[in-house]
């Protein structure tokens, strides 16, 4: 996947149109949309083609629990363009991007639904909305995140990586702890896939981290307090607190082209926001806060703001080597 080439006129317009639409006029799925079920998935790619030689596959794994239903909604009503435009001032090119929703697979309906790679406007927002917001979670304070890993690890490939050693990216979005491990038992219901045993959340991390760098990205400070150190254990200066959820396009964007080195600096990054209009100028010291941690483990002049996380670097076990190779 990943034809065709994006127009931010288009999106921008796409988005303005629904300026007065409700959430349920925006996404109107009622259950998982079959194009988005899990059921039998094989593989989602990210794949170079004459538009795009130098494709870059960035996933977003929005949690649609009932507290994070804010994201989805100011991604397809707002924001969305505003990921886009940002990387094509910064200059990372080929840019495609997949969404995927995640639930509790203990009480949900649709804990997993998967997308596919995109480049065009029409078809990142088609995927976007398709998606099912079942507004569940059970309630435990855990939510199946572990899943976004397991599909990375096992049900993605791209060329960034293959062709060119270049790892995407994976921004999960949550206020949540994840399950301690990925459930056999839920595999073999939502995949069609029988493993041998649960494997460990820090494996599957380890995993997924082989192909993409990974993110959890934080809505807000009032809702950090529950979560932020488990995923500081298993991703270090990986986990983004922002300011506020209307934040999340902005910061993925700017942890793409700062890792890219398609800015040199988080100041500069602001300035690219400032003299281009990609961002409100009301919120780009949000931005710029909520990415000072990450920018700092970038330059090695700077201190480490939390220590390095042993899981995103930890190899695979002997098991998962036997079992998937």
């Amino acid at each position: 996947m990943g034809y065709g080439n994006y127009s931010h006129t288009a999106h921008a317009a796409l988005v303005a149109d629904r300026a007065t639409k409700s959430g349920a006029e925006v996404f109107t799925q009622t259950a998982t949309h079959p194009l988005m079920d899990p059921r039998g998935l094989k593989v989602r790619e990210a794949r170079d083609n004459a538009d795009h030689p130098n494709s870059l596959g960035i996933v977003f794994a929005l949690d649609v629990t009932g507290s994070m239903g804010d994201i989805p909604q100011t991604l397809a009503r707002r924001e969305l363009p505003t990921f886009m435009k940002l990387l094509t001032d910064c200059g990372v090119a080929d840019p495609q991007l997949m969404f995927m929703a995640i639930g509790d697979a203990t009480s949900d309906r649709a804990p997993l639904q998967v997308g596919q790679f995109e480049s065009t406007a029409n078809l990142m927002d088609q995927w976007l909305t398709w998606s099912y917001l079942e507004g569940g979670g059970g309630g435990t304070g855990e939510e199946s995140y572990e899943l976004a890993f397991y599909v990375i690890a096992q049900h993605t490939d791209m060329d960034c990586w293959v062709k060119r050693k270049k790892r995407g990216y994976l921004f999960v979005t949550g206020d949540e702890l994840p399950y301690p491990a990925v459930s056999r038992h839920q595999i073999e219901g939502l995949v069609g896939e029988k493993l041998d045993e649960d494997i460990p959340i820090e494996e599957a991390i380890a995993a997924a981290a082989e192909t993409c760098h990974l993110f959890f990205l934080i809505p807000d400070a009032q809702r950090r307090r529950r979560c932020e150190p488990r995923w500081r254990e298993l991703l270090g200066d990986h986990v983004i607190c922002m300011d506020s959820p209307d934040d999340a396009c902005a910061v993925a964007a700017g942890i793409v082209a700062l890792t890219e080195k398609a800015v040199p600096s988080l100041d500069e990054l602001g300035r690219v926001m400032a003299a281009t209009g990609s961002v409100d100028k009301a919120r780009i010291n949000g931005v710029l806060h909520a990415l000072d941690g990450y920018a700092a483990l970038l330059d090695p002049n700077k201190p480490r703001h939390a220590p390095p996380s042993a899981a995103a670097s930890a190899p695979r076990s002997s098991w998962w080597k036997r079992l998937f190779g």
